[in-house]
């Protein structure tokens, strides 16, 4: 980067409005006139403001000449002082988004044997240039790229330039940044440059899905790539790789694990933490240090630190497609978390590089907002961010047949955003699932336009992270010492009704948290802040071991048999623990790693999720799609503080039983209660096994167990 001295300051900052800053330390920084210079055309600039500051003095003025963006125009005062015309805000108006809003799918490069052609978006450049560099070779080849149409720039290059990297350098307000393609689909190691490549040579056939009908029927397992293989006893031997999710690993000690593990589970989806290429691992060496994966550096292109052979730019893509084609072999689809709210660090990101202050949020004093808590939002609402972001989203899902996307930090995302990329996204897969953390941040974008749970009903086809189901079965997050229903708060039994009922308005006079029951994501733990078990470990500190199990049992069991869609944090059916580490982003494996060993502990546990899984799956009843359809069939006939039944009643036609309860209970002390209607009720689950097979008959009467779950089930 090269720095400018400039005696004063002037910047475009509307597409008619020119603010200048001189100095008070020269002429006290008076002016009576200004002049716009453009090659050998002057006009006079009309000041329609001044503002004294401490140390310069401000002018805001009116040209009437058009301003022709990217080419080179100065500024000329009263004393004959001449500096360059910068661009500055101009870039955050909206006549700028019109004028520059570029439609085509072309952006990025198009490889071909014989020649390969480059398009960048970069509307505020004077010039560009490609550098490319081939394999072993040391000097470069710059070329120069041609201004074309709504602020692009484009090159044909000749020859076969498969394995070339290349960069682009861009010029802006005199300076020359360097920086990395934002559509390259290929890098080389540690994101040092795109790599041109063959996306033939990276095919590979995808794997048809048997159909799936309705959101309700996900059961999403959320999963880090390097967590699923890194533990000693995982029995895998490519340990943090994306390889790893297609072995078979022999059954050992810890007897089933890996991929054999999660079928045998019988979730339905699992989501993967970030696997696009980030920042805070470094590829040669990725075990000398860890991250989640929420430092997004090259949005197209996925992380290397996974891969078998990272120096490879085809290695890292095809196993991840072999990750996935793994998973839909099995009938079991695979979403991804992405994270199109911040890049890792602003200044150094590609977008700031190539169009500086356009792609970010920025507050009234013009300083960039943080409401990611990182130093920087992005600005989804601009026209060419929407774009990149739609684009993006469907480039995984037509190359890498991915089959959802969870959104990191929606809430900093606008409406307008989330709701076209359903429509595109539908458009190409039809059952697509969008979910995302619908979080008010403090981002300067209107309320109402911003994708958080308060405007759901906006969104009807995305689904949320339930904060209010979080917390009302396990307590908040943000004070360890709450508790929830689960934990033994007798006080959130007011919360269970909105709970079980899929948080939509289930009786008159009943708001509700969201219109459809899709629209919920039912959760009680995922890879932020402390595990469920760990969290009881300290709020229920109190309580011995086997009776935290419990507690730890029946919040899960509460995900898995309320409406809605539930979620799962790997581990979480096995007590999953960080060792009471909240933050572990950066943790190493011996805190993030599965524990396998601890999965053969808990064995008995694990067999009961997996029991209520296949009872969830066996009857639609307990995933009913439509608000209209919970209104009719769901109940509740007995609400006390401490134990709530969900009766589901007249539902043959969804399944083989008609009549269904299911009890949640979390006092100390057995209840004994009167079960209603005429005839035989069958036992599904008690405290001691879940099963879709009835494995007992009962009258009457029931004795319901300390802390515990029961499901019982008629015709």
């Amino acid at each position: 980067m090269i720095f400018i001295k400039r005696d004063f300051e002037a910047y475009l900052d509307e597409m008619d409005k020119i603010t200048i800053i001189l100095p008070k330390e020269i002429h006290q920084g008076e002016s009576s006139t200004f002049s716009l210079l453009y090659g050998k055309t002057t006009t006079e600039l009309i000041i329609i403001e001044k503002i004294p500051l401490p140390n310069n003095m401000k002018y805001v003025c009116k040209t009437e000449a058009r301003v022709l963006i990217g080419d080179k125009y100065m500024v000329k005062d009263e004393h004959n002082r001449i500096t360059d015309l910068q661009i500055g805000a101009v870039i955050r108006t909206e006549s700028f988004d019109q004028a520059f809003h570029y439609e085509k799918d072309d952006l990025g490069f198009a490889y071909q044997k014989t020649e390969t052609a480059f398009t960048l978006w970069a509307p505020t450049a004077s010039s560009v240039k490609i550098k490319l560099l081939a394999q072993n070779i040391t000097e470069p080849i710059l070329y120069s790229l041609t201004r074309g149409d709504k602020g692009t720039w484009r090159i044909t290059v000749k020859g076969d330039l498969e394995g070339y990297r290349y960069t682009y350098l861009v010029c802006v307000n005199l300076i020359w940044r360097e920086a990395i393609d934002p559509y390259t689909p290929a890098s080389s190691i540690n994101s040092g440059a795109g790599i041109i490549i063959n996306e033939e040579k990276a095919s590979i056939p995808k794997v048809p899905l048997l159909p799936f009908k309705e959101v309700t029927d996900a059961i999403i397992y959320e999963l880090h790539v390097r967590d699923f293989s890194s533990h000693s006893k995982s029995g895998m031997n490519y340990k943090g790789k994306y390889a790893a999710f297609s072995e078979i690993p022999p059954i050992s000690e810890c007897g089933k694990t890996g991929l054999p593990y999660l079928l045998d589970l019988g979730v339905t989806h699992v989501e993967l933490l970030p696997v696009n290429d980030y920042g805070g691992v470094d590829e040669r060496n990725p075990n000398e240090s860890y991250n989640w994966g929420y430092n997004p550096l090259l949005f197209n292109v996925p992380e290397g630190s996974y891969a078998t052979n990272p120096e490879d730019p085809y290695s890292r893509i095809i196993e991840l497609k072999e990750l996935i084609n793994t998973f839909h072999q099995q009938n079991v689809r695979v979403i991804l978390d992405v994270v199109y709210n911040h890049v890792f660090i602003r200044e150094d990101s590609s977008f700031e590089k190539i169009v500086p202050g356009y792609f970010f949020r920025h507050d009234d004093h013009g300083m960039p907002s943080n409401g990611t808590g990182v130093g920087n939002d992005l600005a989804s609402e601009r026209k060419m961010v929407r774009k990149f972001i739609i684009d993006s989203v469907k480039y995984w899902l037509k190359t890498y047949d991915v089959d959802g996307f969870r959104f990191d930090l929606m809430g900093i995302l606008d409406i307008d955003t989330m709701n076209l990329i359903h429509q595109e996204v539908r458009a190409i897969k039809p059952d697509v699932i969008i979910l995302g953390e619908g979080w008010d941040l403090n981002t300067p974008l209107a309320s109402e336009k911003k994708a958080m749970i308060k405007n759901a009903k906006n969104m009807p086809n995305i689904a949320f992270f339930n904060d209010m189901f979080r917390d009302s079965i396990k307590g908040s997050t943000f004070n360890l010492f709450d508790r929830g229903f689960a934990l033994g708060n007798n006080h959130k039994i007011s919360f269970m009704k909105q709970t079980l009922s899929g948080s939509i308005p289930f009786e008159a006079g009943v708001n509700g948290l969201f219109n459809e029951p899709i629209q919920t994501i039912n959760y009680v733990e995922s890879h932020d802040n402390h595990t469920l078990w760990d969290k009881i470990n300290l709020s229920n500190q109190h309580e011995d071991e086997e009776t935290r199990r419990k507690r730890h049992t029946l919040a899960t069991s509460i995900v898995l048999l309320s409406q809605g869609i539930p979620f799962l944090h790997a581990g979480q059916e096995f007590f999953r623990t960080k060792n009471g580490e909240e933050n572990s982003y950066k943790s190493p494996d011996s805190i993030n790693g599965l524990d396998w060993g601890r999965k053969h502990l808990f064995e008995d546990n694990v067999d009961f999720i997996k029991g209520l899984i296949q009872l969830r799956k066996s009857h639609k009843a307990f995933r009913l799609s439509s608000t209209t359809e919970i209104q009719q069939h769901l109940k509740f006939p007995l609400v006390k503080p401490n134990l709530i039944m969900c009766h589901l009643h007249e539902v043959s036609k969804y399944g083989k039983w008609n009549h269904i309860l299911i009890l949640f209970h979390n006092g100390l002390q057995a209840e004994n209660i009167s079960l209603p209607g005429e005839g035989e009720w069958e036992l599904l689950v008690n405290n001691k096994q879940a099963s879709e097979i009835p494995f007992a008959k009962l009258n009457r009467n029931i004795a319901i167990e300390p802390i515990s779950t029961v499901v019982l089930a008629r015709n």
